[in-house]
C-alpha cells in the first residue's frame, strides 16, 4: 500500500481532495495500520487470494478464496455504482481484481501501476481492460503503457546521502557514525535464509569494528535477538523487528542486503545505496530475480541467489564493497541514474490524462 500512498498524497498536491479519494484493500493485509492515518477513506474486501497448488488441502482452501472473492466483487460493484469514480488506480495486490473488475464492469477508466518487471497475473488479466498502464521500463510487457517508474514514499526521494548526511543518519540511529553500517531488510515477516546467514556473519565478524542493522522481521525476531546477545567483541549488532524510519536507514546504509521485491528496487534506485540483493526464489514468474536485475545490468547493484546464499558469499560481497569506495561509489551512481523521484507525479499524470 505504500505505492498507493504515494500516488494519493501526489494526487492531493495536484488539487484533488482527500474526500475525492478512497483506497480499497483486504481485511488480511496490513493496509488498516499502514493507511491509518492518511485522512482517506479505506474499504477493507473479505477473502484472501488463490494459492498455487493442486493438492486436496490447497484445492479446498481455493473455494473458499474464490467464494470470498465474489463477494469482493460484489461489494465494489455496488459501491462503484452508488458513487461512481471518475478513475480506478490499480497497484496489483489481492483487492486489485474485484476492484478492476467492477471497474470494468461500471466503464470506468482503469489505470494499472505496476512496479515489478514481470506483471503478476492479476495485472495481465486486467490489462485487456485498462485504459493504460504505468510501467518501470521500457521492457514491461504491458498494453497502453507509460513509463512512469516505480512511485516511492517521500522519505526515500528526500534521502541525503552525502558524507554529512549520512553521519547525521547514523547518529539519529544511535550508531558510531564513524563505522561503515551494513543493513539487512528481510520483509515484514523476514527471510529466514538471509537472517541465519547474517546472523552466522555477525559470529565471524564478532572483532570487527563494523556496524551491522538487522531488520529480521517478526517471524524471526525472538531467535535472532536471542543469539545476537550472545556476540561480543568490536562488533556493532543491532537485531530489531521491524524499522520505523527505513528512509534515515538508507540514508546512514554504507552497504545494503535486502530480498528484491519491486518496491525494495524502486527505494534503492532512489535512494542511491549499495545493494547486495537477494531475490525470494519461487516467486512467480522468478519476478525478484528480474527485478534485481534490472539493476544487475547497468552495473547499479549486485545480485546473489537464495540458493547461493551463505555468510561466507555474503560477507565475500559486502568486504569488496567496503574495502573499494569508488567501486562501491559508481553502483549509488548507476542506482541512483535508474530511480525516478518524480514518479508519483508521472502515474498522476496519466491518470488526470484519462478523467
Amino acid at each position: 500500500m505504500f505505492v498507493a500512498d504515494a500516488i494519493a498524497k501526489a494526487l492531493v498536491a495536484s488539487g484533488e481532495t482527500r474526500d475525492a479519494l478512497g483506497f480499497v484493500g483486504s481485511r488480511r493485509g496490513q493496509e488498516s495500520v499502514l493507511l491509518a492515518d492518511s485522512g482517506i477513506s479505506l474499504t477493507l474486501l473479505p477473502g484472501r487470494g488463490i494459492k498455487r497448488s493442486l493438492s486436496p488441502r490447497t484445492m479446498l482452501d481455493n473455494i473458499g478464496a474464490m467464494i470470498g472473492l465474489g463477494a469482493a466483487f460484489m461489494t465494489m460493484v455496488v459501491r462503484f455504482g452508488r458513487n461512481r469514480p471518475r478513475a480506478v488506480v490499480s497497484v496489483g495486490g489481492y483487492a486489485a481484481l474485484p476492484a478492476g473488475l467492477a471497474a470494468a464492469l461500471w466503464r470506468v477508466p482503469l489505470i494499472l501501476v505496476n512496479i515489478d518487471a514481470v506483471p503478476g497475473s492479476t495485472h495481465r488479466l486486467l490489462a485487456r481492460v485498462a485504459v493504460a498502464s504505468c510501467v518501470i521500463g521500457d521492457d514491461v510487457d504491458l498494453p497502453h503503457s507509460t513509463v512512469t517508474g516505480a512511485p516511492v514514499r517521500d522519505e526515500f526521494v528526500l534521502i541525503d546521502r552525502s558524507p554529512s548526511g549520512r553521519q547525521a543518519a547514523k547518529q539519529a540511529l544511535h550508531c558510531d557514525p564513524e563505522r561503515p553500517l551494513i543493513s539487512v531488510m528481510s520483509g515484514s515477516l523476514g527471510a529466514r535464509s538471509v537472517n541465519m546467514a547474517v546472523l552466522e556473519l555477525a559470529g565471524a565478524w564478532s572483532a570487527r569494528p563494523l556496524t551491522i542493522y538487522h531488520v529480521c522481521g517478526s517471524r524471526d525476531f525472538a531467535e535472532v535477538s536471542g543469539r545476537a546477545a550472545h556476540t561480543e567483541g568490536e562488533l556493532e549488532y543491532r537485531v530489531v523487528a521491524f524499522e520505523e524510519c527505513p528512509g534515515v536507514l538508507y540514508q546512514a546504509t554504507d552497504v545494503l542486503v535486502s530480498r528484491a521485491g519491486a518496491l525494495s528496487i524502486a527505494e534503492i534506485a532512489v535512494s542511491g545505496v549499495a545493494a547486495i540483493m537477494v531475490p525470494l526464489p519461487g516467486a512467480p514468474g522468478d519476478h525478484q530475480t528480474k527485478n534485481a536485475q534490472s539493476l544487475v545490468a547497468h552495473d547499479a547493484g549486485i545480485l546473489v541467489s537464495d540458493g547461493e546464499l551463505t555468510a561466507q558469499r555474503i560477507g565475500e560481497e559486502i568486504d569488496r564493497l567496503l574495502k573499494d569506495p569508488t567501486a562501491r561509489a559508481n553502483i549509488e551512481e548507476n542506482a541512483r541514474a535508474r530511480g525516478r523521484a518524480d514518479a508519483a507525479e508521472r502515474v498522476v499524470a496519466v491518470v488526470m490524462s484519462h478523467v
